[in-house]
């Protein structure tokens, strides 16, 4: 209690916290309301004579210390470079110095605030004030608060001190002797003692003892000494067809373990980590082997493994429960093309639409996966592509490729002249656009509820077969299957009543609702306005039927992005000639031309919006494609569904 409030009163005096012992006490006159003196100046001048004098003496004191090479010794340089050590923490000689030294840095600590005392109180004009701070002068004399406080100083400082977990060498007295050796030769007075305290009896006690204690906790441990090196015995069960699981590089001389994946012995035995380096298996040295040699001598071992490693000095964080992220891919991925990928024969392959269980982002580029479906036959996670990293070099091959296209677009301008050239490059520029790169959207699964029936919504190109099925849905059960109202600002006809074929409004409704986005999509025909609105669509499904659409590609974006969870079925045209022959049936008569725009519609539209497919039915035959349209929609009510996890939020 005494102690804080002589700091607040210190602090409150000279305007600096006591945590800066070589700035002088004082007080800014800017901030200060005391009023001045003619010997303040005097005062102020002998003060800083003093402390000058102090900071002298300390800088003479530690100068001249023993400064000791670590390059004259194999092993005080494999020392030093630990970073759990480092040449540059205080030595036993420099921790005894500094033991001795502390007391006298309490007693200037003192002393300084005693002077700075006497000049503050030199600066009071009441009588009260001075009174109270010749008490606390008196105080910091007393022998009795001396030794108080110097105990205090040195309880603080020891707390704050902290321990190494473990033995850092069980060769101390080793390393005793080579200091030793190297100090024979050396007259300087630090040189002189310290050989003399290391040849001291008790010291050699000590180290030896020191030795003793450190070998059994490293034994205990698993940990021992190797070429000067702490190193630690690993073993591990491998099953003749279990892989290991992890990676290797090589690091100059080294074979480092650079990588553990998730599914393998080296993961759930927990006792392997990245960073660590492979000494020996079963015996054989590693060091100096290539990673292709380590990989094939692995794979003709099997039964139980010895590793001799030397453990990571990596700090590592603390371990926490991974979290399981189900991505939809929205690109193709082919390792055996990637030259960017780490270890090509963990690489994990996969089609635009896949299901992808990420169990471990650790590595931001490189994520470790499974494959929907596949966790059964695929024992270790494979590496994929992370997002972040899939999308810098997606925007980077769209930018190259933009470049490429904007210089062939001035050379074939150039022929036509200097205008038309600038015309093609502001074009160019404009559409240069890479924030909708897209790569995995996070999913979640989904059970619809009974009341509540996920819209259908069937894309595909003219001619493509869809607007059929729904007719063909619609007349087998209207009672399961409707249709939304959708909107016009034309007029009513004779038969026609609002809300059953048409919600009739007025063209400055509908443009309002358009403005406001309450379309999924709309059009202009003859001078007439048409669209279908979400609400509408929204009404069918809380009437517990299930809505069918049929709607444009441009539309899904709208459609996905309300809270409507629409299921969407993409379907396909068959090849060129059954496509004829199918719509030959029906009494039309396409020429190859037409059929042939059907087909590349139908590509254009899986490859520019396939990511928003949920599933995709190739409508070779009618009948065939009816009953497996009929199959996926009776699947939503059994089975639950992949959607993106932010509808559900």
């Amino acid at each position: 209690m005494i102690m804080s409030h002589l700091n607040g009163f210190v602090q409150e005096a000279s305007g600096q916290p006591m945590g800066h012992r070589e700035r002088a006490v004082d007080c800014p006159c800017e901030e200060s309301s005391l009023v001045k003196s003619p010997h303040n100046s005097a005062h102020m001048e002998r003060i800083q004579h003093y402390q000058e004098e102090l900071r002298r003496k300390r800088e003479d004191e530690s100068r001249g210390r023993l400064d000791i090479d670590p390059n004259a010794s194999l092993r005080l340089k494999k020392l030093s470079q630990n970073p759990k050590v480092g040449i540059d923490n205080p030595t036993f000689e420099e921790k005894e110095k500094d033991a001795k030294e502390e007391p006298q840095h309490h007693v200037a600590e003192l002393e300084e605030l005693q002077q700075a005392l006497k000049w503050a109180r030199c600066c009071l004009t009441d009588a009260q004030s001075q009174q109270d701070v010749e008490l606390v002068v008196q105080l910091l004399a007393n022998a009795d608060f001396k030794n108080a406080y110097s105990l205090y100083t040195a309880v603080s400082q020891q707390k704050s001190r902290v321990s190494p977990n473990s033995p850092l060498t069980v060769q101390a007295e080793d390393l005793c002797q080579e200091v030793q050796k190297i100090l024979q030769s050396s007259q300087q007075k630090e040189g002189l003692e310290l050989r003399a305290l290391l040849t001291n009896p008790h010291v050699q006690a000590l180290m030896q003892a020191h030795d003793s204690v450190a070998a059994q906790e490293m034994a205990e441990e698993n940990v021992t000494q190797y070429l000067g090196e702490t190193v630690k015995l690993v073993r591990l069960e491998k099953a003749r067809d279990t892989p290991l699981g992890a990676t290797v590089r090589n690091d100059m001389e080294s074979v480092v373990v650079s990588r553990v994946v998730k599914g393998g012995a080296a993961e759930s035995s927990g006792l392997l980590s990245e960073g660590d380096e492979i000494l020996e298996i079963n015996g054989i040295s590693i060091r100096g082997k290539h990673i292709n040699e380590v990989h094939d001598l692995l794979q003709q071992m099997h039964g139980t493994l010895t590793f001799l490693l030397i453990p990571s000095t990596q700090i590592k964080p603390a371990p926490h429960r991974q979290t399981v992220m189900h991505m939809r891919a929205y690109f193709d991925y082919n390792p055996s093309d990637d030259p960017f990928l780490p270890c090509r024969e963990l690489g994990l392959s996969f089609q635009k639409g896949d299901i992808l269980h990420v169990i471990s982002q650790e590595d931001p580029s490189w994520w470790q996966a499974y494959r929907d479906g596949d966790e059964d036959n695929q024992p270790l996670a494979g590496l994929v592509p992370g997002k972040s990293f899939q999308q810098q070099r997606e925007t980077m091959r769209k930018s190259i490729t933009d470049r490429s296209r904007e210089h062939q677009g001035k050379l074939w301008y150039a022929k036509k002249g200097k205008k038309q050239r600038k015309k093609s490059t502001s074009n160019v520029s404009k559409s240069t656009d890479y924030d909708d790169i897209l790569t995995y959207e996070e999913m979640s699964l989904y059970h619809q509820p009974a009341s509540r029936k996920r819209p259908i919504a069937l894309i595909g190109p003219t001619n493509s077969g869809h607007d059929e099925l729904r007719r063909r849905l619609l007349s087998i059960d209207p009672e399961k299957f409707a249709v939304a109202v959708p909107h016009t600002t034309r007029n009513s006809r004779i038969h026609e009543r609002n809300g059953r074929e048409y919600h009739f409004v007025s063209r400055a409704a509908f443009e309002t609702d358009v403005a406001s986005g309450k379309f999924i999509e709309f059009g202009e025909y003859e001078k007439n306005l048409y669209g279908t609105s979400t609400d509408s669509v929204r009404h069918v499904v809380n009437s517990g039927r299930i809505c069918l659409l049929c709607l444009h590609t441009r539309s899904l974006q709208v459609l996905r992005s309300s809270n409507l969870k629409p299921f969407v079925i993409f379907v396909a045209p068959p090849s060129q000639e059954r496509l004829r022959t199918l719509l030959a049936s029906e009494g039309k008569t396409p020429k190859p031309e037409e059929l042939k725009t059907v087909i590349e519609k139908a590509r254009e539209m899986e490859q520019n919006f396939g990511h928003f497919f949920d599933a995709t039915i190739v409508n070779v035959d009618p009948d065939q494609a009816f009953h497996e349209l009929l199959r996926l929609i009776n699947k939503l009510d059994t089975e639950p569904q992949w959607v993106p996890t932010s509808w559900l939020c």
